[in-house]
């Protein structure tokens, strides 16, 4: 009878089990055919939710939903029009540096592109841009954000890997504007306006004072953790704070009577999809490592590759189809303790290792056949799927792009680390 688990599990796959089920269900079957005390899956559970790192991810997580939700988009639209707006490219730059905020908040692209794409899209198409580009821009931008502190897919892979967040959070920072500024070459490169805007010093004035309760976010997560004020669970807690008071009862954009409600149950739903996906898939992890199954990888790709480049460059290749199939959560939790030792067998620094996997699931939110952000715009501007397959192309080549620099060049990752 305990024979059929597999043809179970197999089938719920198909027809659309939840992905945690699976991975549970997988995992309590491997350890009772390994003859293991099952008490292994809860022990997995119970050390993971002691990490002391955990709680910045529903905090991070809140506070980013917070700001979704108020009034704090319009006001960075503005301020980021004010300052690059002129710009050849200008409104382009003005939805990747947006977006990338948003995103590094949320940890969520669909958040960014729901939240942000009905204010983004009509400007593109009024500043001349195409219709076909005004969509790839949006809809690659929805993920353009998740290398930047305090991004939630960097805390759970620093936790994952048992890396140093804070060193994550610097390293991610470069690579992070590189891919802003490849995509930003691509959009002044598109630019058909044909009126020119100067800089509007007093209207630049006006935008920062309006945005003032935005304006100390970025120095309470990066001045506090790297002045050495906060610990990112402090930072995270502060964060939270602030911005409960601030938009509930100093700007009252928000009502507690409605808006907290709906916040508290969007943001914890996306936690605890996270969480529920990471405590199953620990125990499933843990027992193949007990297995040795990343040993024999290791060995299989020891007579096949000889060289920490080729490994990059198959790990890139391997990385880009999980991150098309699965979502960056799950593919943290599931993928990292198996590739972690190779890497480092290979001589690949950890630090260095994240990033590339970060990047890599990145892009893959926009690569077809199933890249998440594809379906959220489709379903965001009730285009095609294929549709969206087509004007996302060239952002995915010039992704792909970025992923080479960043892979090839190590020292943009590890500048800032000691």
């Amino acid at each position: 009878m305990i024979n059929v688990v597999p043809w179970i599990l197999a089938l719920g796959g198909l027809v659309g089990a939840p992905l945690f089920i699976l991975m549970s269900g997988l995992a309590l079957f491997a350890f009772y055919s390994a003859e293991i005390d099952l008490s292994a899956v809860a022990v997995e559970v119970y050390r993971m939710s002691t990490a002391p790192t955990l709680v910045t991810i529903p905090l991070f997580t809140f506070a980013g939903f917070v700001l979704a939700e108020s009034r704090a988009p319009k006001r960075l639209l503005d301020v980021a029009d004010s300052l690059l707006g002129w710009m050849p490219g200008g409104v382009a730059l003005v939805c990747l540096f947006v977006c990338a905020f948003f995103t590094a908040f949320t940890g969520a692209s669909g958040v960014t592109i729901i939240a942000l794409g009905g204010l983004i899209y009509p400007i593109l198409r009024d500043q001349g841009y195409s219709e076909r580009f005004s969509l790839g821009l949006v809809t690659t931008c929805g993920s353009i954000g998740l290398l930047f502190p305090p991004s939630l897919p960097i805390i759970l892979y620093g936790i994952i890997a048992k890396v140093d967040i804070d060193s994550l959070f610097l390293a991610g920072i470069i690579p992070g504007f590189i891919m802003i500024f490849i995509i930003g070459v691509y959009a002044i490169k598109q630019d058909r306006t044909r009126e020119k805007r100067t800089f509007n010093f007093r209207l630049a004035v006006k935008a920062l004072i309006s945005a003032w309760p935005e304006l100390p976010i970025p120095l309470i997560v990066l001045g506090g953790i790297y002045g050495g004020f906060l610990t990112a669970n402090e930072a995270s807690a502060l964060l939270a704070l602030y911005v409960f008071m601030m938009y509930f009862f100093i700007k009252k954009e928000l009502k507690l009577s409605s808006d907290l409600t709906k916040i508290v149950v969007e943001s914890m739903r996306l936690v605890s999809s996270i969480l529920i996906v990471l405590c199953s898939a620990l125990a499933l992890t843990n027992y193949l490592v007990d297995q040795e199954v990343p040993l024999k990888i290791l060995q299989f790709m020891r007579t096949a590759i000889h060289s920490p480049y080729t490994f990059l460059f198959v790990l890139n290749i391997f990385l880009l189809i999980v991150g098309c199939l699965m979502d960056i959560f799950s593919a943290i939790i599931v993928v990292v303790p198996l590739i972690l030792p190779i890497a480092q067998d290979f001589g690949i620094n950890p630090v260095h290792l994240a990033i590339v996997f970060l990047t890599n699931l990145e892009i893959g939110y926009i690569t077809p056949p199933v890249g998440i952000n594809l379906f959220i715009s489709s379903f965001r501007f009730e285009k095609s799927v294929s549709e969206l397959y087509r004007v996302s192309f060239p952002f995915l080549i010039l992704s792909i792009l970025a992923l080479l620099i960043i892979t090839y060049i190590p020292w943009l990752t590890l500048l800032w680390l000691k």
